[in-house]
């Protein structure tokens, strides 16, 4: 009997030591919580790595909102740079060359560039020229007309002169724009240095239509001095050849004693 009873215990308390190191062996298997105290510190993994990605977000944005500033920053320095003004100025210069131009033009002698006065001295001295006056005078208004054409070649060249002085202020001027506009540091001084040299090539062609029109004013009162001359030319040789007294030979005195 107490074999028996010996028996029965020895097999329940293998079968509870077996119950336990089951109940073990499961308890291994089952991952543990994800966290662990240190000190009183609890420790999440999950949670840790959860903020190490809130952070590296926050960061970049951040970042982005660096890169933000500065571009607007660029874009506020580079607008600033476009508003400045060209430090070199050619107009003052390229004023005074077309002031002496026109001060040369109005130095014209004889019949100059107004057109009322163009209208009444050439009626004057070559539309309308006296042929019935005595031969002294068609004399002295034929020496008029030939002083008013040699004047009038020399106020062309003056012309041609001052346009020829001209050049090399207007090489000097294009140099230095060029110069400003390649080193300009914005679109309002490319602008101002491009403008500056349309303002030297209007200087140019102002030049340039002084010279054409004071040749060719010369060239108009000496086509006309020529018209003049022909018609006196006729008139003087109709009183040659005239019925009556005619021609009278007279002594001429070549040289003075």
């Amino acid at each position: 009997m107490k074999s028996s009873l010996t028996k029965s215990l020895g097999i329940r308390q293998m079968l509870a030591a077996g119950a336990a190191m089951l109940s073990m062996n499961v308890t291994a298997l089952v991952p543990a919580p994800a966290y662990a105290q240190f000190g009183g510190i609890v420790y999440d993994p999950s949670n840790y790595s959860q903020n190490i990605l809130t952070a590296a977000r926050t960061l970049e944005q951040i970042n982005n909102q660096i890169r933000q500033l500065q571009n607007q920053a660029t874009s506020l320095i580079n607008e600033a740079r476009n508003l400045q003004s060209l430090p070199l100025s050619m107009l003052a210069p390229l004023q005074q060359q077309i002031q002496q131009t026109q001060q040369l033009l109005a130095r014209a002698q004889g019949i100059a560039y107004d057109v009322q006065q163009i209208e009444r001295d050439f009626a004057r001295q070559y539309k309308d020229i006296d042929l019935t006056g005595s031969q002294r005078a068609m004399v002295q208004g034929a020496e008029e007309r030939w002083r008013g054409s040699v004047a009038a070649f020399e106020d062309a060249l003056k012309v041609q002169a001052g346009a020829v002085s001209n050049i090399e202020g207007a090489r000097t001027a294009v140099q230095s724009l060029v110069t400003a506009s390649q080193s300009a540091t914005g679109a309002l001084q490319a602008a101002q240095a491009g403008n500056q040299l349309l303002a030297l090539q209007a200087q140019q062609l102002a030049d340039l239509t002084a010279t054409v029109a004071s040749l060719g004013r010369a060239q108009s009162l000496d086509a006309a001095n020529a018209a003049a001359a022909k018609a006196q030319a006729r008139e003087q040789l109709r009183r040659f050849l005239a019925p009556g007294r005619g021609y009278v030979p007279t002594t001429a005195q070549m040289f003075r004693n």
